[in-house]
């Protein structure tokens, strides 16, 4: 992976257990069958080049009786009879003499003479000059054979049974094989890359009111962990591993955060695969070390399988549409990469940081927890007195952990506003965008910068770049500019910026953050828009240094407008699958304007007085009192805030399109 990665040299408890599933997730991903077939053609076609070059080719000569009696083309007959004499003295079988030494016979000198005498009589006699100048032969047409190339083997008698049979195992086996195993293998598996089976009990497991403890009880039931827990390995050691899970916690009811209505799925579930998976889940979710090798192996390969599952259960939650489930298996992926039971402390995504250690820190009345965000606001002098001290934090853990908080891509909403590109006003049935304003603004930065006004506008893209006008991309003729010199600058024509992958240490895969919006109707609790993933970004997020850049970065989403006009708010969900405690949730309103009434605001706007100094300003003046008379009292106007040209076409400053309200964590819900 070529994304850049959070800097850290924390190491967790089995960190060889852990890599041993990247290396064995990386061969996997190598495919080594494949690129052994791929090595296996190169190496026969550079075989058969080899052949093609070593090979002598076998050029047909063109017959030529100058080339062959050995004169040149402008001797005349005297000169071709009196060579011909001294050829015939000399190749004239009764006078030539075998050479052995030149490897002749009296047939090679036969041929020889034979030759010769066609060639001489070419070029004497009419007949014969005849068929050489029509077929180029004296002999008259020669015929032609043509072949191909093969192999000996398969021409050879005798082994055309043998060429019949590997013709019928190839066409009539190995070829319905491979092509049924495609098939077989695309219908037997989702677009989220989990199979049927597993969908269909992720979608028998689905409720309107599914907890994320439900959920972790959903993702059990995926078929996938059959490979993984072959034979007797899914007896084997089940027992110890819901011993060490519902043993009694420090803090919570059980060692791995289990609630009461969590213990009881796993007590009401019949012994066997689901049931160990379950168990293995909840070991890897609460960090419990299971005292065997092979069992903490289980449990960390289980948990990149059940992060699938849970894609194909987001999708079964979106064709729902209630908000409820979808945020709680949105929540159950950060749960996942970052190994935490559910409603458990954020701060737990911070190296050397414990359930008992996190408790002391927010305080042992604490109703909530702390956000990563909130830990490093707290004062530098109060939040290490915290931290640090004993059964918590040594002075170099708690220095490895704020390195890596200040490390974390947190995405922080600056503005989300509705537009339609070109178009000044939103009417009914168009296509709006929302466009979310915003920087990566790390926890515990010092001396952010304040906002760039400029940077909060949005600039229609040219009418011919339809990749930005989609919002995949953005607009080439955007330009940005500096509050300190006012200087224009084009766009980075730079490939997309990869985010830091997750600092998710007991995840067994390097994953890529992915941040998703999403509007929901908070009056009926649905979802009134689908989410949108953004995996990369425009601008660079740090500079070669790790600073954060501050840069403005844009997302986008479109989708289409309410087909009455009115004024519609929506909740605004950003989250992030990655981390804990880092969603955004505000409040935006949309407004619709009736198609009439957007025109004749349009018409009213585009209205002016002509310039004094064109002709038409010119007729005004007589009109209204003459050339030297006093200037034409002028109606009053709105005041319309001064852009640039490059702006013009610019429609979010208006207040029914733009609306920044309260910004929520996502321990908020609707």
């Amino acid at each position: 992976n070529t994304a850049p990665r959070i800097q850290s040299d924390f190491k967790p408890k089995n960190e060889d257990l852990i890599e041993g599933q990247k290396r064995k997730q990386r061969r996997r991903e190598r495919r080594l069958k494949r690129i052994i077939a791929v090595l296996v053609g190169y190496l026969v076609m550079g075989w058969m080049i080899y052949l093609i070059m070593v090979t002598a080719r076998s050029i047909p000569k063109i017959w030529d009786p100058y080339d062959i009696l050995g004169l040149s083309r402008s001797a005349d007959e005297k000169s071709i009879r009196s060579h011909w004499r001294r050829l015939t003295l000399k190749y004239h079988p009764d006078k030539a003499k075998v050479d052995p030494a030149l490897n002749e016979t009296s047939e090679t000198i036969n041929d020889r003479y034979v030759e010769l005498s066609k060639a001489y009589k070419a070029l004497t006699d009419e007949d014969v000059r005849n068929n050489y100048i029509q077929y180029g032969h004296p002999d008259g047409k020669q015929s032609f054979s043509i072949g191909i190339a093969l192999p000996k083997f398969i021409v050879t008698d005798g082994n055309g049974k043998y060429v019949l049979l590997v013709y019928g195992l190839l066409l009539g086996v190995l070829l319905p094989y491979i092509v049924g195993k495609w098939w077989y293998g695309t219908q037997r598996v989702t677009k989220e890359k989990v199979l049927i089976a597993s969908a269909g009990n992720l979608f028998k497991e689905y409720a309107d009111d599914i907890s994320e403890g439900g959920i972790i009880g959903a993702l059990s039931s995926g078929e996938e962990y059959r490979e993984v827990l072959r034979g007797d390995k899914a007896d084997t050691g089940s027992g110890k591993v819901e011993n060490r899970v519902l043993a009694d916690g420090e803090i919570g009811l059980t060692a791995a955060g289990l609630t009461l209505e969590d213990k009881g799925i796993i007590e009401s579930l019949d012994g066997g695969v689901r049931r160990k998976v379950l168990a293995l889940l909840w070991a890897y979710l609460g960090r419990v070390d299971l005292d065997n090798a092979t069992l903490n192996d289980e449990k960390f390969e289980v948990a990149p399988i059940a992060l699938a599952l849970n894609e194909a259960f987001i999708a079964i939650s979106l064709a729902f549409g209630n908000v409820s489930p979808i945020l709680s298996s949105f929540r159950t992926s950060q749960n996942l990469i970052q190994a935490l039971p559910p409603k458990s402390s954020p701060l737990l995504q911070l190296p050397y940081i414990t359930s008992a250690s996190a408790r002391a820190i927010e305080g042992e009345n604490a109703k909530t927890h702390l956000s990563v965000q909130e830990f490093m606001r707290i004062p530098e002098d109060r939040r290490r007195k915290l931290a640090i001290g004993p059964g918590l934090l040594s002075e170099s853990q708690y220095r490895t952990a704020v390195a890596v908080a200040k490390q974390l891509p947190v995405l922080n909403v600056e503005k989300a506003f509705f537009k339609v590109t070109g178009e000044r006003f939103i009417t009914p049935g168009s296509l709006v965008q929302l466009v979310v304003k915003a920087r990566i603004i790390p926890p515990g930065t010092i001396n952010v910068p304040e906002v760039n006004e400029l940077d909060l506008e949005d600039i229609d893209p040219d009418e011919d770049d339809l990749e930005a006008i989609l919002g995949r991309k953005p607009a080439k003729n955007k330009k940005a500019k500096s509050i300190d010199d006012g200087k224009s600058a084009s766009p980075s024509d730079e490939k997309p910026i990869q985010p830091p992958l997750a600092f998710a240490p007991y995840f067994a895969r390097d994953h890529s953050p992915r941040w998703h919006v999403f509007l929901a109707d908070s009056k009926v609790g649905k979802m009134a828009v689908p989410p949108f993933p953004f995996t990369t970004f425009d601008k660079p997020l740090f500079d070669e240094q790790g600073n954060p850049t501050f840069n403005m970065q844009t997302l986008k989403m479109q989708f289409g407008a309410p087909p009455q006009a009115g004024q519609y708010t929506f909740v605004m969900h950003l989250i992030c699958d990655s981390y804990v405690g880092v969603d955004t949730k505000i409040e935006v309103t949309l407004g619709v304007e009736e198609m009439t009434k957007a025109m004749e605001m349009q018409d009213e706007d585009e209205i002016s007085e002509p310039e004094e100094d064109s002709l038409a300003g010119q007729v005004n003046a007589l009109k209204t009192g003459g050339l030297t008379g006093p200037p034409p009292k002028r109606k009053a106007r709105k005041q319309v805030q001064e852009e640039s040209s490059e702006e013009e076409s610019d429609t979010e400053g208006e207040e029914e399109d733009a609306s920044e309200t309260d910004t929520d964590t996502d321990s908020d819900e609707e």
